[in-house]
C-alpha cells in the first residue's frame, strides 16, 4: 500500500459531530433578498417576496434555544465540536461566538451567509471568502480553515480556498476517509474531508416521518459499522471517519435534543474512537499522508 496510515493512539474510528450555524443568514426579504428562506420545518416554499416572519422566528429559536441545549451535552461528555458557521449567523449570535471561543472549538466556514455561491463570478466568489474569513476571525479569534458551502459551488472555489489559505474542503460525499483531490486550475491538490447527508439531523425536517428515534437507531448504526471496519484489518491504510451534522434549530428542539444525548452515550461507552474537530483529523491526515504530484 503506498501511505499506510492511521488514527493517533490505534483509535480505530475518527467522529467529528459537525454543527452547523446558520441561522440569522439564511435567505431573508429582510437582508433585501427576493424570496425568502425556501427551507422550512412545514415545507412551506414561498415563490413571491413575502417576507416570513414565522421561518425567520424558526430559525431564530436554534440562536435563542437549540444553541444551549446543544452545548450543555457537549460539555456534559467533554466533545470537541466542529461548528459550521456561516459569518453573518456568528456576527448576529455574539453570545453563541463567545461560548465557541471559550471552549476552544473549531470554526469552520460555511459560507459570508448561508446562501448559494455557484451564482457568483470568481472576483465575487473570492471576496465572499475572504469576507467570511474576516468576520469568523473578528467573532472567535481564529480564521477558518476549512469550508463547506451551501452544497452547490463553482469550479473555482477549490482554486480559491486554496489561494485563501484553506486547509480542507468539506463539500463532498464520496468517501469515509479523507482524501486528496485534484483542483482544477491548480498544481496543487487540495485535503478532502468528505461531509455526510445520510446521518444530517436535517432529514427530520425534509422527511417528516423521520423521527428522532429513526435518526438515532441510523446515526448509531453508522457509528457501529465504521466502528467494526476501523477494526477490521481490509481498512488498514484506510482509516474511516464519520461524521454527524447537527442544526440548533432542528436537533435542538425539546423533542429531539434526546437523541443526540442517547447518541453521545452510546459513543461514550465505546472504545477506539477518536472524538475531534475536522481541523484535527485535516491536520493529522496532511501530515500522515503527503500530497501526490501533480
Amino acid at each position: 500500500m503506498a501511505n499506510p496510515w492511521s488514527w493517533p493512539d490505534g483509535a480505530k474510528l475518527a467522529l467529528s459531530i459537525v454543527v452547523n450555524v446558520e441561522e440569522g443568514s439564511e435567505y431573508s426579504i429582510a437582508d433585501g433578498d427576493p424570496l425568502p428562506e425556501p427551507v422550512d420545518e412545514l415545507g412551506v416554499t414561498l415563490k413571491k417576496p413575502v417576507r416570513m416572519h414565522g421561518n425567520e422566528s424558526n430559525y431564530r429559536y436554534g440562536i435563542e434555544e437549540g444553541a444551549d441545549r446543544i452545548l450543555a451535552l457537549l460539555d456534559e461528555h467533554h466533545v470537541r465540536a466542529t461548528w459550521t458557521a456561516a459569518a453573518l449567523a456568528l456576527e448576529r449570535a455574539p453570545r453563541l461566538a463567545q461560548a465557541i471561543r471559550q471552549r476552544g472549538d473549531e470554526v469552520c466556514s460555511h459560507g459570508w451567509r448561508w446562501v448559494h455561491q455557484f451564482r457568483l463570478s470568481e472576483a465575487e466568489e473570492r471576496e465572499f471568502i475572504r469576507k467570511a474569513v474576516t468576520s469568523i476571525e473578528a467573532s472567535v479569534g481564529q480564521r477558518p480553515l476549512g469550508w463547506l458551502s451551501r452544497y452547490l459551488h463553482t469550479a473555482h472555489t477549490r482554486r480559491l480556498l486554496q489561494e485563501e489559505g484553506f486547509l480542507y474542503h468539506m463539500d463532498d460525499y464520496s468517501a469515509d476517509t479523507p482524501f486528496w483531490a485534484p483542483v482544477e486550475g491548480s498544481t496543487s491538490p487540495m485535503a478532502i474531508l468528505p461531509y455526510a447527508l445520510d446521518s444530517n439531523d436535517m432529514k427530520m425536517w425534509v422527511a417528516p416521518a423521520y423521527t428522532p428515534d429513526l435518526w438515532l437507531k441510523y446515526a448509531i448504526d453508522s457509528f457501529e459499522q465504521l466502528l467494526a471496519e476501523g477494526r477490521n484489518d481490509r481498512y488498514v491504510g484506510r482509516p474511516r471517519m464519520m461524521s454527524l451534522g447537527l442544526h440548533l434549530r432542528i436537533v435542538g428542539r425539546p423533542g429531539r435534543i434526546g437523541a443526540f444525548r442517547r447518541f453521545l452515550e452510546h459513543v461514550s461507552a465505546a472504545e477506539g474512537v477518536w472524538v475531534t474537530t475536522r481541523r484535527d483529523i485535516a491536520e493529522h491526515f496532511v501530515r500522515q499522508v503527503p500530497a501526490p504530484a501533480a
